[in-house]
């Protein structure tokens, strides 16, 4: 089913969910004729904490990664609705490398990632949520936007006795 989606970009950490969660973007991809950009960050904040590091563990890390997608890279390139794959590997503090040197420069239509990515995404949508709603009692019900994901907007809170009220966050 076409979406409308022109790029499409997969964040893959190297689980065992990475497998699922790529042969889902390359079917997203295919179904949309978008090009397909897999991104990985090496999580570097052991490698900093340690001090130096040699080069060559990031790049060993780097081909580790790249082997671990092989099969699904070449299938993927090899389907022709698919126009376009790139790869991008960073090494980095994961948050700031993904947004920052990835998603702020892909600027991709949809974002696909597994449990790992999910959960961070969530934490940081929710954060200012997790740390107000348990010291307030007008507050039964909260609705997720679009907006506040998306970082332009608020939660939409709903006050116990009615669900017609709306307040934001």
């Amino acid at each position: 089913m076409n979406e409308g989606y022109t790029k499409v970009f997969v964040s893959l950490d190297g689980t065992e969910q990475q497998d699922f969660v790529l042969a889902r973007a390359i079917k997203v991809a295919a179904n949309n004729g978008a090009k397909l950009i897999i991104g990985h960050v090496i999580d570097s904040t052991a490698l900093e904490s340690a001090g130096s590091y040699p080069v060559d563990l990031v790049n060993g890390l780097e081909e580790a990664f790249k082997n671990s997608i092989a099969k699904q890279l070449e299938e993927a390139k090899a389907n022709p609705d698919i126009p376009e794959v790139e790869v991008m590997i960073r090494a980095g503090r994961i948050r700031e490398t993904l947004k920052d040197e990835m998603l702020d420069v892909v600027k991709p239509d949809l974002v696909l990632c597994g449990a790992r990515g999910l959960s961070s995404i969530m934490e940081q949508t929710l954060s200012d949520l997790m740390f107000d709603l348990p010291s307030r009692d007008d507050v039964a019900r909260v609705v997720i936007t679009r907006d506040l994901v998306e970082g332009m907007g608020e939660a939409e809170l709903y006050p116990e006795r009615s669900s017609e009220g709306k307040r934001s966050a």
